[in-house]
């Protein structure tokens, strides 16, 4: 076990177990049955009973509660639960809360999930005007002045800042191109991604249709049902659990000043200021840097945030993200693979747990499209909203 005293939570919890249900479109289990048996997986891969958890952390827009979910598996006494908002954001904050948790010893054993049906519909943008709220109501947010100029979705958001990017940085499509095509890439290894069997090359891509200028169909995450669980309990008790452990070696969130998430176009560091402020929490608490990390699974909603974060975590420079990701920089056998499973652009879109999931895959040598000697993984969630990171660790 790696020893360090740079940060009191560095490597003190680990990821013992992960469950995934299959990803598709239309799927017939209801949001409860999908994560009941993505945290049953969970536990089972980790040898741990669900009496014994006693720690839960999830989404703030996950429709199912933590009293539903301790009553149908017979959890314990809970002594922490929490959930983190801001969607995309969230998916590393759930581990990061759990670890903390456990670091601190408030709980022993905790369990974080997400449980969607996306793709069977219930799109809140779906009529045009999803989200709104007029000044005077309970809240007035960015979007209320946005929805009426026709940014009506997180497409029309994220393009206005891919706009923006293209004319700070002189990109073109190509770039977005490059990630589309490595994501695609990965899942054509995994016979568990939605695009397991379908492949894509640059004029697939060029020919695809338009969603939101300068974005196109393959720049958009599918649309999936599924559910993603991760058990995370203390380094020491990871020794005797079921499978490999993978060390929580450093964790953070992030939320710049005078940030309004999607629409954060007036401020000074309006691409990738979240990113940039969860990086600055996230290396202070390690001796890693980027050159040492082997592999990222880095929340891919749409091509540019890829881009975004990219800089952010400090892989290459401000506005030379397009140049890096040249020549297949991002693809299997790539000197920076990326969403090894094929993420939420090809694999399927959980909001992003699956790709903490990947990760620990990554750590434990099992995944489809393997990294050779991976020994460090850094997974993000959601640029371009309030976020969060982890770097996992093989122990």
């Amino acid at each position: 076990m790696i020893e360090s005293a740079l940060h009191p939570m560095q490597d003190r919890t680990a990821i013992v177990g992960i469950g995934q249900t299959r990803v598709a479109k239309n799927l017939e289990a209801t949001e409860e049955q999908l994560a009941i048996e993505a945290v049953l997986a969970a536990l089972d891969d980790a040898g741990i009973e669900a009496g014994e958890v006693d720690a839960l952390s999830s989404f703030t827009m996950e429709n199912l509660e933590e009293v539903a979910l301790a009553k149908d598996l017979g959890f314990g006494n809970l002594a922490f639960f929490s959930q983190i908002g801001y969607g995309g954001g969230g998916a590393c904050g759930t581990v990061a809360h759990l670890a903390m948790a456990i670091a601190t010893g408030q709980a022993n054993v905790g369990v974080a999930w997400r449980s969607r049906k996306r793709g069977s519909g219930g799109r809140p943008w779906a009529s045009g005007m999803g989200g709104l709220r007029i000044p005077g109501a309970e809240q007035v947010t960015a979007a209320t002045w946005a929805r009426p100029w026709g940014l009506s979705r997180p497409a029309d958001e994220i393009a206005m800042l891919a706009r923006r990017y293209m004319h700070d940085s002189g990109a073109d499509r190509e770039a977005f191109a490059e990630v589309a095509m490595a994501a695609r890439q990965h899942a054509n290894l995994n016979p568990d991604a939605v695009m397991y069997e379908r492949t894509m090359t640059l004029d697939d891509y060029f020919a695809a249709r338009w969603i939101s200028e300068p974005l196109c169909l393959f720049d958009n995450c599918l649309e999936s049902d599924g559910a993603v669980a991760v058990v995370i309990t203390s380094a020491e008790r990871a020794r005797d659990c079921r499978r490999k452990p993978v060390l929580v070696h450093a964790v953070s969130q992030g939320l710049p000043r005078q940030h309004h998430h999607m629409v954060n176009y007036w401020c000074e560091d309006p691409v990738g200021a979240p990113g940039r402020s969860s990086a600055e929490v996230l290396w202070r608490q390690s001796e890693l840097r980027p050159e040492n990390i082997d592999v990222v699974e880095l929340y891919d909603a749409f091509t540019p945030l890829v881009l975004f974060s990219l800089e952010a975590y400090g892989f290459c420079g401000r506005n030379e993200a397009a140049d890096f990701v040249k020549g297949g920089t991002l693809g299997p056998g790539g000197r920076l693979p990326f969403n090894t499973a094929g993420g939420g652009l090809s694999e399927g879109y959980i909001h992003g747990m699956n790709l903490v999931a990947e990760g620990v895959r990554q750590m434990r040598g099992e995944s489809t499209g393997q990294v050779p000697d991976a020994k460090a993984c850094l997974v993000t969630s959601g640029d371009c909203v309030p976020t969060s990171a982890l770097v996992l660790r093989s122990a």
